[in-house]
């Protein structure tokens, strides 16, 4: 949940990506689970960014990851073992991060707004705040920072503070 920044302001190759991916997970997660879901997270956003649906991004973020991979067999493997990309994409909310990604992207596919996919990541329950956290920033690419509820965005405490950011992620769309 915390790669999101990486893809919205990393200016590299998706190779790039992917590697840097690898790293920011490595702090609290170093796991090779962990770091291939950080990745294909990341090529996602960067899709969506580029104007991709999701489907089309989830796609394409599939692909592009299983090329890089080619390189690197053993990450190639967690991909395919543990992510499972070509089973359909379901989750619980749990913490465990292949069913977190998975349970996002479950939303995802089939949200049609900011907060739809944000309240049904809630509702799955267990890990509500990392689940919600993936969706939302996936959801607030797709459907865009105007799509936030107002009301939501009000109460956020200290917002003041990363103003200049949510500027510039806004200008992205």
């Amino acid at each position: 949940m915390r790669t999101l920044p990486l893809a919205l302001w990393h200016n590299g190759t998706d190779k790039e990506l992917v590697i840097d991916a690898h790293s920011q997970c490595l702090i609290t997660h170093g796991n090779i689970c962990n770091q291939v879901c950080c990745a294909l997270y990341c090529l996602v956003a960067r899709s969506l960014l580029n104007d991709l649906d999701f489907d089309q991004a989830l796609e394409n973020g599939v692909q592009v990851l299983r090329n890089i991979y080619r390189e690197m067999p053993e990450y190639e493997q967690e991909l395919e073992w543990s992510v499972r990309p070509d089973e359909p994409w379901e989750g619980n909310g749990s913490g465990y991060v292949v069913d977190c990604l998975r349970s996002a992207f479950m939303i995802m596919k089939r949200a049609t707004s900011y907060e739809e996919a944000v309240k049904q990541a809630i509702m799955l329950g267990d890990d509500t705040d990392t689940t919600a956290c993936v969706t939302g920033g996936l959801a607030g690419i797709l459907f865009g920072f105007e799509n936030i509820p107002s009301c939501w965005y009000n109460a956020l405490r200290g917002k003041e503070e990363v103003e200049s950011l949510i500027k510039m992620c806004c200008s992205y769309k």
